[in-house]
């Protein structure tokens, strides 16, 4: 079992606040989504982009589902960046606030972390093939129970897994496992688990 049921509920109370989101500016992450090149494939709908058009990714959304939202697109975006000899962008915690700002995440709209239901998702979405936890697992990747630190606020975590989306689409394609995809509230019940790693003992 990879936590106990005890450990479990003392975590859930630690975990509701998944770390303060730092104040986006919008202004910086519009120029940042022209710098980044981001408007290059997400134009506005009439400029017909390859991307999805900007007024989809522009939305009321939760800032964890945001981060969501961005880890379900990297494949997609790794490979025409690859197709067209781009660089994927470095993106900075800070410069990833001023984006969710810019795109309408906002923390608030995120639901009400459910660690037990995280844990789950750890197992579902095929985590444990790559990743391991506290010593469970495959030993391909880290150990998640170790980086902790990088879970939230939820900026940090999309700034995070950003940078590592594309080594997670390759290292899935080599193994032969489906790329892991997250719905609607589901990152933020998977890091509110995560986040119980150095206290669920």
């Amino acid at each position: 079992m990879i936590c106990t049921a005890a450990a479990l509920s003392a975590a859930v109370a630690w975990s509701t606040g998944l770390g303060a989101q730092p104040a986006g500016d919008a202004e910086r992450g519009r120029q940042l989504f022209e710098t980044k090149q981001c408007a290059r494939c997400h134009a506005a709908r009439e400029a017909r982009g390859v991307g999805p058009p900007l007024e989809t990714l522009r939305r009321a959304q939760g800032a964890y589902e945001l981060a969501g939202r961005l880890w379900n697109h990297a494949p997609a975006m790794m490979t025409v960046f690859t197709t067209e000899g781009m660089r994927w962008p470095d993106v900075s915690a800070a410069e990833m606030a001023d984006l969710m700002a810019y795109l309408g995440a906002d923390a608030a709209r995120d639901p009400e972390p459910d660690a037990p239901k995280g844990q789950r998702l750890l197992v579902s979405k095929n985590c444990l093939k790559c990743h391991s936890w506290r010593g469970e697992g495959a030993r391909v990747a880290g150990d998640l129970a170790h980086h902790h630190d990088n879970y939230a606020p939820a900026a940090r975590w999309a700034a995070t897994t950003w940078t590592h989306a594309p080594r997670i689409a390759a290292k899935a394609l080599e193994r032969g496992i489906p790329y892991p995809r997250f719905n609607d509230d589901e990152m933020a019940h998977l890091v509110a688990f995560l986040r119980t790693g150095s206290r669920a003992r």
